[in-house]
């Protein structure tokens, strides 16, 4: 049985507010870039110029968001919020209007490094101060010291037992689309993966899929998310909501059945062993077989092609 958490709902509410800020400057951050590489640059002054405006009212937020609210200043710092967040969305909709929308291209290590620390790097970061908030160390927030072995174990055993599952139902989603007239598509990471040519691309798209995703997402959906929802009184909520938000911020349909199961497996193995090294382990694993799958199955298909 998972112990209970110090989580104050507040804190919660502001560090999923501020990783979906940090996640829109990120947004904005690769549109601006593709933008720039574009043969031809209409408005260029004043895209950038409205890019750079919501980038800034997203970062006020940012920072209204990351001070405790008290009920003195509740009503100024909410005002201040919505100020902040709602100017950046209408200087958002007016850089579009303004630059039009980049011309869609591959996927780039770039792009995904983007992304990635815009939510995972951002999460990391935002959950330390999180627990300096609750004044609780990581060990202790996490369970980290709970019969680690055991808890790596679990780990370990969760991932191979899923993978199988995993793929099978992988294959159901792609077949089932294929009926419906919907065109599957690769996870930007696979795509890049399997299309980035040099050794130091793949290390680093590697290294943030078996280290940094696995740390972060699992840190804010089943280390602070679920056991906030659960405390609440909401304990399927908070076992179908957050397992439910970890697959659908994949953004693939094809895999989000697969991600469902793999987000439940998860949350039973933190529940079971209390210690959130369980999920981090599985979750790791996970990808890293998937890393070497994709690159086996490349490598056969070279050796197939051959003369």
């Amino acid at each position: 049985m998972l112990p209970e958490k110090p989580w104050k709902v507040d804190a919660v509410l502001r560090l999923v507010a501020r990783v979906l800020i940090c996640i829109f400057i990120g947004t904005l951050v690769a549109s601006a870039i593709a933008f720039l590489r574009q043969p031809q640059r209409p408005h260029a002054a004043g895209f950038l110029s409205l890019t750079a405006g919501a980038c800034g009212l997203f970062a006020g937020a940012f920072v209204v968001l990351g001070r405790p609210w008290r009920l003195e200043t509740f009503v100024r710092s909410f005002v201040g919020l919505l100020l902040c967040f709602y100017g950046a969305l209408l200087l958002t909709w007016w850089s579009v209007r303004v630059g039009g929308d980049a011309p869609e291209g591959k996927a780039s290590v770039l792009n995904v490094l983007i992304a990635v620390l815009s939510f995972q790097g951002a999460a990391c970061v935002l959950v330390s101060r999180f627990l300096r908030e609750h004044a609780i160390g990581w060990a202790d927030a996490f369970g980290l010291k709970v019969d680690w072995r055991r808890a790596l174990v679990f780990g370990a055993f969760g991932a191979v037992a899923f993978l199988g599952a995993g793929l099978l139902l992988q294959s159901a989603s792609v077949r089932i689309m294929e009926r419906l007239h919907l065109e599957p598509k690769e996870q930007t990471v696979v795509e890049v993966l399997r299309t980035s040519g040099t050794l130091w691309n793949r290390v680093v798209l590697g290294v943030t899929a078996i280290v940094l995703a696995p740390l972060a997402e699992e840190l804010l959906f089943r280390g602070i998310l679920y056991p906030a929802i659960k405390q609440s009184g909401h304990p399927r909520a908070a076992l179908w909501g957050t397992s439910l938000a970890f697959a659908a911020i994949h953004l693939n349909l094809a895999t989000f059945l697969p991600l469902l199961l793999l987000a439940l497996i998860l949350t039973w193995l933190y529940e079971t062993t209390g210690n959130l090294l369980a999920p981090i382990a599985a979750h790791s694993l996970f990808n890293t077989m998937n890393f070497v799958l994709l690159f086996v199955a490349e490598s056969l298909h070279l050796v197939s092609a051959r003369p």
